[in-house]
């Protein structure tokens, strides 16, 4: 197994290799998707309370979404080091890079439950629940959190499957829970009439099932990394160094927590419950736009981080290039189906005839800068997959605290109607965010691969 991957990351041609790689993580991360996608889908159509029920997913949003931030500060930061390591032939660091990461999401899931079972009401009130969303989001949170070492466990550590070539046992993880999760969404939320309570039920299972199936794989002999008993003890040094890799990831879904925070409060303030739904329905499509770029781009990241470790700078270079053009061209399409045909989208979330007009109007607006969103994306998942936690980490801080935030604040107070300036932020972020990015991508690669052709 080992001689076979050293082959195809060396070897095969770069194309292909990205999209053997890239295939199943776009499905994976489509079908994973999903969870959000079918609580929100059988939730919006219930015939009593099924805006509310919405709007409390999407004000319970900004907690799903810092789990999720974890879970990639540990998992998105190891495994690309884990993927060097092998490159430059230390296993062994390799398999001690899993093990620390495995202690640290068993730490994280119990702090993380502990802290949110506490305080989440004020969270929620915080996050922008009104007096009729709150009792829905409560009845979510309590039993979703508990749920929470499932989501860490399989979200944390199936990029560290990926990362030694098993993109397709990696897509089998999300693929075995999200099938449980719609399953059960039917049985739960319709058959047994439990609603919101149903949605959250489902998702806990179906993630449980998903770190045993992950676990079960990395235990394996099947498994060129396992994860041994003896490497599960947190290494001081290693995890500096996860976690500042994986701070850049981690920033990114966690200032979306904050982003719909803020997206949430405003829109709730100038537009009401109405603009919450359709905030909450705008964010999970942006949601499945991320994960589908990241995904092309981190099937990328094994082989630009093997090569990277192998000194290999002709294929990082080759695969650097294959990846932007490719997340380019997924970057416009979905800003064709977004600006032209943005009801065939929002009709999945929802048969309110007055959600998907304010939600269709909405999200021609907030969708305008995503055709060059896919080069930004590409290109911060290169720097992860470098190894350069400083310039990943500015991208990620920069399209979000420094200019969205700011913009959803300050641009209510000179542009009307207020909810609007609220949307316009987003168009505004992105397109200054992707210039940036390309001229601070143009600079620090080029040095980058031409010091280390030089020091070879």
């Amino acid at each position: 197994m080992k001689n076979k991957m050293n082959y195809r990351f060396t070897n095969e041609s770069i194309p292909k290799l990205i999209f053997w790689l890239a295939t199943p993580a776009v499905i994976a991360q489509l079908i994973n998707a999903m969870y959000s996608v079918v609580d929100r889908m059988f939730l919006g159509r219930m015939e009593e309370g099924g805006t509310l029920a919405l709007s409390a997913i999407g004000v319970s949003f900004p907690i799903i979404m810092l789990i999720s931030a974890v879970a990639a500060l540990f998992g998105t930061g190891g495994a690309p080091l884990a993927s060097i390591k092998m490159g430059e032939g230390e296993h062994k660091k390799a398999e001690e890079l899993l093990g620390s990461c495995f202690s640290m999401l068993l730490m994280a899931s119990i702090l993380i439950t502990t802290v949110f079972l506490l305080f989440k009401s004020p969270f929620l009130t915080l996050f922008g629940a009104s007096h009729e969303t709150l009792p829905f989001a409560n009845e979510f949170l309590d039993i979703y959190l508990f749920g929470t070492l499932g989501v860490l466990i399989s979200l944390g550590l199936n990029p560290f499957i990926a990362a030694q070539g098993n993109a397709k046992t990696a897509m089998l993880t999300v693929c075995v829970g999200a099938v449980v999760n719609i399953i059960l969404d039917t049985i739960f939320i319709y058959g047994m009439n439990l609603g919101i309570k149903g949605a959250a039920w489902a998702t806990v299972i179906a993630q449980f099932i998903s770190a045993i199936w992950v676990l079960g794989f990395l235990m394996s002999k099947r498994a060129h990394l396992r994860l041994r008993l003896s490497n599960m003890r947190i290494n001081l040094k290693q995890a500096a160094s996860v976690l500042t890799l994986g701070l850049s990831p981690f920033i990114m879904l966690s200032t979306e927590s904050l982003i719909q925070i803020v997206f949430n409060t405003s829109l709730a303030r100038y537009g009401g419950d109405m603009y919450v739904a359709a905030m909450g329905i705008m964010g999970t499509l942006m949601q499945i736009f991320g994960l589908l770029l990241s995904s092309f781009a981190q099937g990328a990241q094994p082989i630009i981080s093997y090569n990277y470790g192998a000194h290999d700078y002709t294929r990082v270079k080759s695969t650097i290039s294959y990846c932007s053009i490719i997340c380019a061209a997924i970057g416009l399409l979905m800003w064709g189906i977004a600006i032209f045909i943005p009801q065939l989208p929002i009709s999945l979330f929802t048969n309110d005839r007055e959600l998907i007009v304010l939600t269709a109007r909405l999200m021609k607006i907030f969708f305008l800068g995503t055709c060059i969103y896919g080069i930004q994306l590409a290109f911060q998942q290169i720097f992860i997959a470098l190894g350069q936690a400083r310039v990943s980490i500015f991208i990620a801080i920069l399209r979000k605290i420094i200019l969205l935030i700011p913009l959803v604040l300050f641009l209510p107070n000179f542009i009307s109607p207020k909810t609007d300036a609220v949307i316009i932020a987003e168009p505004i972020a992105d397109l200054c965010a992707a210039i940036t990015c390309c001229v601070l991508f143009g600079v620090t690669i080029q040095k980058l691969l031409k010091d280390k052709s030089t020091k070879s």
